[in-house]
């Protein structure tokens, strides 16, 4: 089994400093949608995990989030895509908890649940801490342009062993091209 592991906010829809938190707010990125579906052509099982302290915060409930995450299930669909699983840290950052990124908790559940091998894993993602829970498992490390993405590469003082791509779409590509 090929996995594709996708961080959601800044990865597959724009990303908010207020946080998404309704299914309007969920908005995908130009080109996300299609991709998660070529992904899935190529006989990639696509897999989301996602911090989500807003949880946490109160600023939204768990039927709020299932419909978020309905949306993008319904609306990947429409493009022919597939959304195997979604995983998610509902903690917030002083929770101090084992599933929160960078924390590899929420990857190791999965791969448990999944009987998938993580270092035959991709991870797709725009923060350092997407970055640092996949090294901490040995999945391939991809960091995308978009949503925080410039801003952390910017920080980053080491790219080695990360692939940078401008979007989704382009990360897609390269898996293409890469097995």
């Amino acid at each position: 089994m090929r996995l594709l592991i996708l961080d959601r906010d800044g990865v597959i829809n724009q990303d908010s400093e207020a946080f998404i938190k309704s299914p309007e707010e969920w908005v995908p990125l130009p080109g996300s949608l299609e991709a998660i579906a070529r992904a899935n052509q190529k006989g990639y099982r696509v897999v989301v995990i996602s911090n989500q302290s807003g949880l946490a915060r109160g600023l939204f409930d768990i039927g709020i989030l299932n419909r978020i995450h309905a949306k993008m299930l319904q609306q990947t669909a429409r493009f022919g895509g597939r959304i195997d699983a979604i995983f998610y840290c509902p903690h917030g950052p002083e929770d101090n908890c084992a599933c929160r990124k960078p924390k590899p908790g929420l990857l190791t559940g999965l791969a448990q649940r999944l009987g998938a091998d993580l270092a035959r894993a991709t991870l797709v993602g725009d923060r350092e801490s997407d970055l640092d829970a996949a090294a901490a498992v040995g999945a391939e490390r991809i960091l995308v342009r978009t949503g925080h993405g410039e801003d952390t590469l910017a920080k980053l003082s080491d790219t080695d062993g990360i692939t940078v791509c401008d979007d989704l779409t382009a990360a897609v590509e390269h898996l293409r091209n890469g097995y």
